[in-house]
């Protein structure tokens, strides 16, 4: 799987792949990353990428001829590249989506910044778009980021075990249930007993248990979705 990150901060985006998972995975060249900066594709003597925008307002917009110059440049190189723009006026990403788009060869990223990217880009270009949620960030490269990170753990060969997959919030409707590591008592807090006893059967009832709890307290409308899941089951 390749990742390409248009950004005019690359230092924001490559320090998450010096450690960790996806360093790992990059060592075995299961992920590859690369970074471009629309700032080298800019016809501005000053390599500008931004103007003000056209019928008012505050702040700037990235132009779009350093953008188009850029993604035409990508699209040459790889006819198969599947082009991402982060901005928070679109559709939520989903864990769906990451399984989905692991099954890609190659995503690109791009991040916007100032007051956002000229929309005529995005109609151009744009494969998908996507929100991390409802809220304003500085720029795309951490959205950029955490889609990225969602993807490649569907990857074949990124994580060590892929049974952990399974058992992840979001896989079922409900929210995963919570875990606990050795030792069994710490300072008095005990994990449940019958995690101890080996009956593997009852271990994943009480998790099933736990999730639904966990759901029901934090986002209820997931063990809604569960319940009516298992409705139509039956």
């Amino acid at each position: 799987m390749r990742f390409t990150f248009v950004t005019l901060f690359q230092n924001i985006v490559e320090g998450y792949f010096n450690d960790s998972i996806l360093k790992r995975a990059i060592e075995k060249n299961i992920l590859s990353v690369s970074y471009i900066d629309p700032r080298d594709f800019s016809l501005n003597k000053h390599n500008k990428v931004d103007d003000t925008a056209v019928g008012g307002g505050a702040g700037m917009v990235m132009n779009p001829q350093p953008l188009f110059y850029c993604l035409d440049n990508l699209k040459k190189q790889d006819e198969d590249v599947h082009i991402i723009f982060l901005t928070p006026v679109a559709k939520q990403f989903k864990q769906r989506d990451a399984k989905r788009l692991a099954k890609k060869s190659h995503l690109a990223f791009v991040s916007g910044r100032y007051e956002g990217i000229d929309e005529r880009v995005i109609e151009t270009y744009a494969d998908e778009v996507f929100s991390i949620g409802d809220y304003i960030l500085t720029g795309g490269e951490l959205p950029s980021l955490v889609i990225c990170d969602a993807v490649s753990r569907n990857v074949d060969g990124v994580l060590g075990n892929s049974e952990s997959l399974e058992i992840e919030s979001f896989e079922t409707s409900l929210l995963e249930a919570p875990s606990f590591s050795k030792p069994a008592n710490y300072q008095g807090i005990e994990v449940p007993k019958e995690y101890l006893k080996g009956n593997h059967s009852k271990i994943r009832t009480l998790k099933i248990a736990l999730s639904e709890c966990k759901s029901k307290f934090f986002r209820p409308e997931q063990l809604l979705k569960h319940i009516t899941r298992k409705s139509y089951e039956k």
